[in-house]
């Protein structure tokens, strides 16, 4: 089941990191799409396992992809960075099927 729209209430840009090129970070083409976003302080882990402080939280349907390092722009116009995506898929069972991002 997909996450319903009517929670979908804001609108996310995201610059999915790449890489590291001979300049520099790399990254994709903006994104924007509909999320629910949370700005809350909290702990969480990094993809290396070290804990870190999260200012906010997305949430988004299963076909959002946005890799650690990207950068993302929130509704207030704050620009900041992923620290970690996490996909929350029920395969099949009736839960709202999201994806979870974390953000610095």
């Amino acid at each position: 089941m997909k996450l319903p729209g009517i929670w979908l209430r804001h609108k996310v840009t995201i610059e999915p990191y790449l890489g590291v090129g001979p300049s520099g970070p790399q990254y994709g083409p903006a994104t924007t799409f509909r999320a629910f976003v949370e700005e809350k302080t909290r702990m969480v882990r990094s993809p290396a396992g070290d804990e870190v402080v999260s200012s906010a939280t997305f949430y988004a349907r299963l076909d959002v992809t946005c890799p650690a390092k990207s950068r993302a722009r929130l509704p207030s116009g704050r620009r900041t960075t992923v620290i970690a995506e996490l996909r929350h898929d029920g395969g099949g069972l009736p839960t709202p099927d999201h994806v979870e991002v974390q953000l610095v």
